[in-house]
């Protein structure tokens, strides 16, 4: 029987707001709501303002079963808001507003004691931006047993010794790829290919599993050694927002709870094509439909891609 995994997600919980209407998010909520449905045993550390919005946020955890007793209410600060634009493509820019509630996430006994009973601390780069929050971040880095540093680059809000710190202070990173080529150019990385350089980022870090996403390509895993890769699945996406997010939730629920890396990799892509062919980032979906989608597909292990049967 597997382990119900206790874990702590980190960071921003906010809504994104549209032209006409505005949507329940932040990487860490996304996060969390997924490891919720997968099992998981989550608690939530941030902040929100008063009034409707932030009780809204509260009351989508709490209803979902997730822990928001370490979510801080602020009485002088707003509950997150970003103001997404999207051009003639359908292309989006982000306008992610300065300081918010969760920019000022105080340390206190109380999520001190939450992160040190959990399996696993998820966090971000986002949720570092200010002092505050970013000094709060460090403390809880220095009693979490296992970090999953989740790193989330938005101009202009981090900075690159920032990035390194919280890179050295992980033993699980996800990146996208161009997230990693960013930082191994930062690191001066010499390296050409995608492998060279996730194992340049685990030698120059100590830490012996990253993950890549490549968007539609699918992702590769690097875990104690070995390289697993997912070639992706082909469905109609209908938005990519979460799919992400929903990915990493679920390779950590694989992986902490012993599963093959090859299964992780696949579950986890297989969750994240799910959530992209659905709208939103948070869509209900059962084990049994992961599983049925998983079925759908075979396969062919010579050139590590997935065929529809």
């Amino acid at each position: 029987m597997k382990k119900k995994l206790n874990g702590v997600c980190f960071g921003e919980i906010l809504f994104d707001v549209f032209l006409e209407h505005k949507k329940i998010g932040g990487a860490p909520l996304n996060v969390a709501s997924r490891l919720n449905s997968l099992g998981g045993e989550v608690s939530v550390i941030s902040g929100v303002g008063k009034g409707v919005n932030g009780k809204e946020l509260i009351d989508y955890l709490s209803l979902s079963g997730i822990n928001t007793d370490a979510i801080q209410i602020k009485d002088t600060y707003p509950t997150g808001l970003v103001n997404v634009i999207l051009n003639e493509k359908g292309n989006a820019s982000y306008d992610i507003n300065y300081p918010s509630a969760w920019d000022k996430i105080e340390t206190s006994n109380e999520n001190i004691s939450i992160v040190e009973k959990a399996d696993f601390f998820v966090y971000g780069s986002l949720s570092s931006r200010d002092s505050v929050s970013r000094n709060t971040l460090e403390q809880l880095l220095g009693v979490a047993k296992y970090k999953i540093f989740d790193v989330n680059l938005r101009v202009p809000h981090y900075t690159k010794k920032n990035v390194l710190d919280l890179l050295h202070a992980a033993d699980f990173i996800k990146f996208n790829d161009d997230e990693l080529n960013e930082i191994c150019e930062d690191l001066n990385s010499n390296k050409k290919s995608l492998e060279q350089n996730i194992k340049f980022i685990a030698k120059k870090t100590n830490t012996d599993t990253v993950c890549v996403t490549l968007g539609s390509h699918g992702a590769v895993l690097y875990c104690n050694d070995t390289f697993y890769h997912n070639c992706g699945f082909k469905v109609n996406v209908v938005d990519t927002v979460g799919s992400g997010d929903s990915f990493l939730a679920s390779l950590i629920i694989m992986l902490l709870n012993g599963e093959d890396p090859q299964y992780a990799i696949n579950f986890a892509s297989a969750v994240g094509a799910i959530v992209a062919q659905n709208e939103g980032a948070n869509p209900v979906i059962s084990q049994s439909e992961i599983e049925d989608f998983l079925c759908g597909f075979e396969q062919v292990k010579e050139s590590n891609t997935f065929l529809i049967k």
